[in-house]
């Protein structure tokens, strides 16, 4: 059963910086293209950031770029996404996920959702 664990979110005043984890088990991470997404309150979940499979990373949303990094760690089967300069609106449910294809992006066709991280910007 895949399942994915995120972690490291938490609150943080504007130009803050947070990490945030994804564990995956029940799957072999380093195979497949990973995506971060992340829902606020009353909008629908968008994709944000993107790994594939061979480690080429990209970012869907304009507003993260030169703000956002995702990597991957393989042998602990682990993505990250660092984020600085973090805004209000950055505020969301952060989830990451898998649609088990190699290239990014990652639809929302995904594998299984996890329980998310919450991050919240607010001085």
């Amino acid at each position: 059963q895949v399942q994915f664990v995120e972690s490291g979110g938490g609150l943080v005043q504007p130009g803050g910086s947070l990490r945030l984890s994804c564990a995956a088990s029940g799957f072999t991470l380093r195979n497949y293209a990973i995506g971060w997404f992340r829902q606020a309150p009353g909008k629908e979940r968008e994709g944000v950031s993107c790994v594939s499979s061979s480690n080429r990373s990209s970012h869907n949303l304009d507003s993260v770029k030169g703000r956002f990094t995702i990597s991957r760690d393989n042998a602990n089967n682990t993505v990250y996404l660092q984020m600085n300069n973090l805004k209000p609106e950055d505020t969301a449910v952060y989830y990451c996920a898998t649609d088990a294809l190699q290239e990014c992006p990652v639809t929302k066709s995904v594998l299984s959702w996890g329980q998310g991280t919450q991050v919240t910007v607010s001085s």
